[in-house]
């Protein structure tokens, strides 16, 4: 192995072992700050308890359920009497009672309603499984809140109270009333349509102007969740999942970043929804009047997570008013799945939760990749096939860029002699300028680009980042299995092991394993292909052909196990097609006979490239340095 390859090989070992160290020294500070807020938790219902015991102290007769500045309830029943914390009858009431669960439920959602504080409990997504054959849970528990917060004589929260349902109920409408007197009351109202994954959602105050001072224009909107894990791998899905947002009058949707292991962001302008987004379904509530201002925030449950929950999201919303007027304030919300032309019908842009790159990559996968895609669902249902028929689609439309690519290369690589006598023509270092310029001359006669093998591969780079874009939020390989993999959007596994590789994983992925194998066979027919003379490719041969083939391995273990499989097929039909073209259509003979013809065939002065004007002043410039060298 020549020197310069070692160091290189020794530089990219060195990297990777500052990227272990680097990540792990961040799992440690994330760890010890998860402890410390844990700790500080602990402290706080330590603090709760001794309030609660010194307030039954005080009145022995009370009960947990009527301490009204605790945000989160208890479901249990209380008849005790109440302690007179309001100084209102009906809201004393209100805050002592029994708690009763409602369902709205279609073809697609379950919905459970609590009358404690009128909020969703829970949220069941049908047709759906998690990766071990349970219900999709989107949401479930009392631990998740959705309130409102205003002030009339004094600071109301909705969590504090028992909403008195509205006979007749119906499977598919609910409507709930908080009364702060015989004629005001706070209405919820909530409706599902068959067929939908929307929940209309409606607040009115009725007969409650009276009550409200005269600057109250603005309510407090409090929503959390904690989101369940649903999916194969817990880092394929954390990778994919965060809190999706998007201002009025722009098309694009904004996030609190991915792979990220908490986000939090402060709205200053209005907002016109907000999507608590797992990697395949999402919780979105939408104001068609938009929120004024938000805080929002996320962080992820550790793998190890005894309740398996994925992560916590918080939003703190504010949404304008109008005190004087009982018309509804509605609201929308969307319990479903992240596929793209589901979200797209719902309008709003919902869609652009989906993460399918920036403009370039994007457009790509809207306009090109999911119209093949769907089309073909429509004919197939294996998607292993396929995503086969769409990579051979892929490669005809990119045959003509890497017929030229190989072309180009081609050229260089029959030039590949004259080259070489100019490099013994020139052995010295301090020739290297001239033996550069000489080989630039000779391009230039000939008519060969030197960059020309590249550019044409460039067209390759944004449709390679597409799938890596696509395959793993593509809805419709989730949980569809092709021969061995279960799982096309998830990793596959043929051995898991009982122990961790950083960065590899606990498991065996044979699709990658596969992609790898591909990789090192493509590199190895083309070596010979790619040796154009260059003194700097044994070092690129050497990373094309080992490096690459085992990073790729090592990133892809944890990837979709479709994106394994299409690099897979990719580099196969490459090397299908390299092989009919090196065949059928290239001859290094007749390309050496036409670049000989053109370069002695009568040719017009043309102005010299500015990267020629640039060696050749360097040239000069040596030549002078040597001569004062010379005479000193």
């Amino acid at each position: 192995m020549k020197k310069n390859n070692a160091i290189g090989f020794t530089l990219i070992a060195l990297i990777l072992v500052g990227f272990f160290l680097y990540n792990s020294k961040i799992v440690n500070e994330q760890q010890k700050e998860q402890q410390r807020l844990d700790s500080l938790k602990r402290v706080e219902q330590i603090k709760f308890d001794a309030e609660l015991e010194l307030l039954r102290q005080q009145n022995p007769e009370a009960t947990q359920s009527s301490v009204a500045h605790e945000p989160v309830a208890t479901s249990a029943p209380s008849t005790a009497p109440n302690i007179q914390i309001y100084g209102n009858t009906h809201l004393d009431e209100a805050s002592n009672q029994k708690e009763q669960f409602f369902t709205l439920e279609n073809d697609l959602l379950r919905i459970q309603f609590t009358n404690h504080g009128a909020k969703p409990y829970s949220v069941e997504i049908k047709n759906y499984e998690t990766f071990d054959g349970k219900p999709i849970i989107l949401f479930e528990g009392a631990k998740n809140d959705f309130s409102l917060q205003f002030y009339t004589q004094q600071q109301l929260n909705t969590a504090h109270f028992f909403f008195t349902p509205v006979l007749p109920q119906t499977g598919q409408n609910l409507q709930m009333r908080l009364y702060l007197d015989t004629l005001a009351y706070i209405e919820y109202s909530y409706s599902l349509s068959e067929g939908s994954y929307k929940v209309d959602f409606d607040v009115r105050f009725v007969g409650m102007q009276p009550l409200f001072s005269r600057n109250t224009n603005q309510l407090d909107l409090h929503w959390c969740i904690q989101i369940p894990r649903s999916e194969k791998g817990y880092d394929n899905e954390k990778n994919y999942s965060t809190i999706a947002y998007k201002y009025p009058g722009n098309p694009k949707v904004e996030n609190l970043g991915i792979r990220k292991s908490e986000g939090k962001e402060l709205l200053k302008t209005k907002v016109e929804w907000i999507a608590f987004q797992q990697q395949f379904f999402s919780a979105i509530l939408m104001a068609p009047r938009n929120f004024t201002s938000g805080d929002l925030a996320f962080h992820f449950f550790p793998p190890e997570d005894p309740e398996s929950l994925l992560m916590y999201c918080n939003a703190d919303l504010q949404i304008g008013f109008d005190s004087t007027s009982e018309d509804p304030i509605p609201f929308e919300f969307y319990f479903g799945p992240n596929h793209y032309n589901t979200l797209k019908s719902y309008g709003n842009e919902f869609q652009g939760i989906v993460p399918m790159g920036g403009w370039l990559i994007g457009w790509i996968n809207k306009w090109f990749i999911i119209p093949i895609f769907d089309f073909l669902s429509r004919y197939i249902r294996n998607y292993g096939i396929i995503i086969l028929i769409l990579t051979i689609i892929i490669k005809i439309v990119l045959y003509y860029p890497n017929h030229k690519s190989y072309l180009s290369t081609a050229k260089m690589r029959v030039l590949k002699p004259e080259v070489e006598k100019i490099n013994a023509k020139y052995p010295k270092k301090e020739d290297a300028i001239k033996k550069q310029q000489e080989t630039m001359a000779l391009y230039k006669k000939t008519g060969v680009n030197m960059f020309g093998g590249c550019l044409p591969m460039l067209f390759q780079i944004p449709i390679l980042f597409a799938m890596f874009r696509f395959f793993p939020t593509s809805f419709e390989l989730r949980q569809q299995g092709f021969l061995w993999a279960t799982d096309l959007s998830s990793y596959d596994s043929i051995w898991n092991m009982p122990f961790s590789i950083p960065m590899y994983g606990d498991h065996v992925s044979l699709f990658a394993l596969l992609m790898g194998i591909s990789m090192y066979f493509y590199a190895k027919i083309n070596q010979g292909q790619m040796d154009t003379g260059s003194q700097q490719m044994p070092g690129m041969n050497g990373m094309m052909l080992y490096f690459m083939p085992i990073f790729m391995v090592v990133i892809c273990n944890n990837f979709s196990s479709g994106l394994s499989y299409y690099y897979m097929l990719s580099n196969v039909i490459t090397m299908l097609q390299t092989w009919v073209i090196r065949k059928y259509f290239v001859d290094d003979k007749k390309i050496l006979a036409q670049l000989h013809a053109k370069a002695n065939a009568p040719q017009a002065a043309k102005p010299k490239s500015k990267f020629q004007q640039r060696l050749d002043e360097a040239y000069k410039l040596q030549q002078q340095r040597a001569q004062q060298q010379r005479k000193k």
